[in-house]
């Protein structure tokens, strides 16, 4: 059992990982955070390198290099603690290979360096994560939409995303956030989303600072009777987000989704009570069909 687990979770996982594989961002991403270890340990791209190992070897880490690859493996475990998704890892992963490569290869070779870091500028403009496709029940807002869908029907609990494409927090919570939709979503809970950094003025509008120092992104506001009643993170007096962690279980918890969705369910069972017109005086009768005028 102790092989057949582990194996049984390989092969589960095929699928998400050749869709990975698919996508360019992935393969380029491996292929630059292991770029310092190709280069040192292959041959021949290791004949002819520096080195300050005593037997001369071109083709192995020195201590230096062995020193900064823990002090590597240590920060991204440090930051793996709070992660929540396999994306997460994996980015906090490629994040810090990246940083390390840099900092090998301008030790190595002021030129090899520069180049490095190059390519990896080269990378960032132009291949971006791929953002998530999957089956959602979310309405995505614009700035001139969502004002008046929260409200149109005010029986109606919106619980809105205010996000970012270049956040990667945001692309790590957009498949927790699709598949808290997929079980929550009824007609008096709904799910919607707005890109805030696509339309800055709903940013000001709901006070929710795009700043990657503020650390806002995503922000989830709760909206009943079409006013918001709570929203995570939470921003302290200096306009800082107080640090929260996106998990499912988080926001299941602290949106109370299970009591919310019990009495939307209950609420979109009962007809909407529409409007009374104001009653019109009563004209009252006179005998023997004379109108008030004739008589």
């Amino acid at each position: 059992m102790a092989v057949l687990a582990p194996l049984l979770a390989l092969i589960y996982s095929v699928p998400g990982i050749c869709r990975w594989l698919a996508q360019p961002y992935y393969p380029l991403s491996l292929l630059l955070s292991a770029a310092f270890l190709l280069v040192r340990k292959v041959p021949p791209l290791c004949h002819g390198l520096p080195t300050q190992r005593e037997d001369g070897n071109p083709c192995d880490f020195d201590w230096r290099e062995v020193e900064i690859l823990m002090f590597l493996s240590a920060i991204v475990m440090m930051k793996n603690r709070r992660s929540i998704t396999v994306d997460q890892h994996v980015g906090n992963i490629f994040m810090f290979s990246k940083v390390a490569n840099v900092i090998l290869f301008f030790r190595l070779d002021i030129r090899m360096g520069l180049l490095y870091l190059t390519l990896c500028i080269v990378f960032l403009m132009t291949c971006k994560p791929p953002l998530y496709l999957g089956p959602e029940y979310i309405k995505y807002f614009s700035d001139k939409t969502i004002d008046e869908e929260l409200e149109r029907d005010k029986r109606v609990t919106w619980i809105v995303e205010f996000f970012a494409n270049w956040s990667n927090e945001c692309q790590s919570f957009a498949p927790i956030y699709a598949d808290l939709s997929l079980k929550y979503n009824c007609t008096g809970l709904n799910f919607g989303k707005v890109d805030v950094g696509r339309y800055p003025d709903v940013s000001t509008r709901y006070k929710v600072s795009t700043s990657p120092l503020t650390k806002q992104l995503p922000t989830l506001i709760l909206f009943q009777g079409g006013k918001e009643v709570m929203r995570r993170p939470q921003i302290d007096k200096k306009g800082r987000a107080v640090s929260w962690n996106f998990s499912e279980e988080n926001v299941i918890r602290e949106f109370n989704l299970n009591e919310l969705y019990q009495r939307a369910k209950k609420v979109s069972k009962q007809p909407e009570v529409p409007e009374e017109s104001p009653e019109q005086p009563a004209i009252p009768e006179v005998p023997n069909g004379e109108s008030k005028k004739d008589k």
